[in-house]
């Protein structure tokens, strides 16, 4: 199956949850995406989200030479950003526990 639907679902909530823990940039956002679970993204999956963010209101954008090279995009969250961010969540567990529900019952019957 074709996860990247799923994906496109909860990425921006997860993008947005690894901002709150403090300002970070593109690359590392990617890493921690990557250590959680999410194989095989892009950069040009990631940026996309992070500019619906921006626009949104949700996060900020602050570019800073970085000690590395290239100037780099810092993003951190906004007190819009931490609203949403709660609001997510909230609306993620009710879902999955729905989800989880039905196809608990579609597993005990096909056993």
């Amino acid at each position: 199956m074709d996860d990247s639907q799923l994906i496109r679902g909860v990425l921006e909530g997860c993008v947005l949850g690894i901002i709150a823990q403090g300002e970070t940039y593109g690359y590392e956002i990617l890493s921690k995406l990557e250590q959680a679970g999410f194989e095989n993204l892009l950069e040009g999956t990631l940026y996309p989200v992070l500019t619906r963010l921006e626009k949104k209101g949700l996060i900020a954008c602050r570019k800073a030479k970085s000690p590395f090279g290239p100037i780099r995009k810092y993003f951190s969250i906004t007190e819009a950003g931490k609203h949403y961010f709660s609001e997510f969540k909230e609306s993620y567990v009710r879902i999955m526990s729905a989800s989880e529900r039905i196809l608990n019952i579609m597993d005990d019957s096909e056993q």
